[in-house]
């Protein structure tokens, strides 16, 4: 019996011997971890911080500081469209990819249903809409940059249709791209003139997109499309002789490029990168590329 005591005993020391090692090596481990805790936390707590304040120094950047997505209507040439090789290019797209280089973007072209251009841009979808977009009538709408083209626009004609002035398009179809700026000039209330002319018209047809439009004036569709200038140049030019431009204009506008309003910070950006593009001989040599006459180009006019 006194040695089962005994035994008991020698059991009840050594589990408490080992109970005391357990516990002192579990403080040990909590204060080492504790010690950690407050080693790493000022960095663990800062990181946030610094991201912030990334964040904040690039806020209005271009995807920051590293993407710009210009929205686009691809198949408005010479501003933008896709090429024979499948590539998205054009006038606006080749200077947008310019920006991008200087300021060390990725460069996104995305095609846009033109109709929803502002759901993209809002969403942040797009950083910009940069494609032949017309500032006139839209001032209040967007951040816009300067102006750098100025445009007209003009109604196209098969070259054997006998119209030769404006007041000739009376009971005649007109085509229109929805959303354009022709099709606004036409339905301008401020502008009986127009409102007049549009009136005369046997029919005002609208296309989503000018190759559609031109497709139904080669068919006899139509019998006239108004059109920017620079587009209905273009146009004419690829397609032969064909075609010829009212001299009479429909209307006159400026091209600017659109940002989400408030978006300072970004046109700022583009809009310097832009004018030194225009100071080295970049813009001229890209109008040239796509047939946009030169005097056309207004970037610097105040500068």
């Amino acid at each position: 019996m006194k040695k089962w005591i005994a035994l008991a005993g020698t059991f009840a020391m050594t589990a408490a011997l080992l109970a005391g090692c357990g516990q002192s090596g579990d403080a040990e481990t909590n204060a080492a971890q504790e010690s950690g805790a407050e080693q790493t936390g000022g960095a663990e707590s800062a990181a946030p911080e610094a991201e912030n304040a990334e964040a904040a120094d690039t806020e209005g950047e271009a995807g920051a500081g590293t993407t710009f997505t210009v929205g686009f209507d691809a198949e408005f040439p010479p501003y933008g469209y896709k090429d024979d090789s499948g590539e998205y290019v054009g006038f606006d797209l080749d200077l947008a990819r310019a920006v991008c280089e200087k300021n060390g973007w990725e460069f996104v072209a995305q095609p846009i249903d033109w109709d929803a251009k502002d759901m993209e841009l809002s969403s942040g979808a797009i950083d910009c809409i940069w494609n032949g977009f017309t500032m006139n009538g839209r001032e209040d709408d967007y951040t816009w940059s300067m102006p750098y083209i100025d445009n007209s626009q003009v109604f196209v004609v098969p070259t054997e249709s006998g119209i030769a002035s404006k007041a000739d398009l009376a009971g005649k179809v007109v085509g229109v791209q929805k959303d354009s700026s022709a099709l606004a000039a036409l339905t301008d209330e401020e502008n009986q003139e127009n409102l007049d002319l549009a009136a005369s018209f046997a029919n005002l047809v609208e296309y989503a997109d000018y190759n559609t439009a031109f497709m139904d004036l080669e068919a006899g569709a139509i019998e006239a499309l108004a059109i920017d200038i620079g587009v209905a140049s273009y146009q004419i030019e690829s397609r032969g002789d064909g075609y010829v431009m009212l001299e009479e204009p429909l209307a006159t506008e400026q091209y600017g490029i659109g940002f989400k309003k408030g978006n300072d910070a970004l046109k700022d950006t583009v809009e310097n990168s832009l004018l030194e593009l225009y100071a080295d001989g970049t813009v001229a040599k890209v109008a040239e590329q796509y047939g946009i006459d030169v005097s056309m180009i207004c970037l610097g006019n105040d500068q």
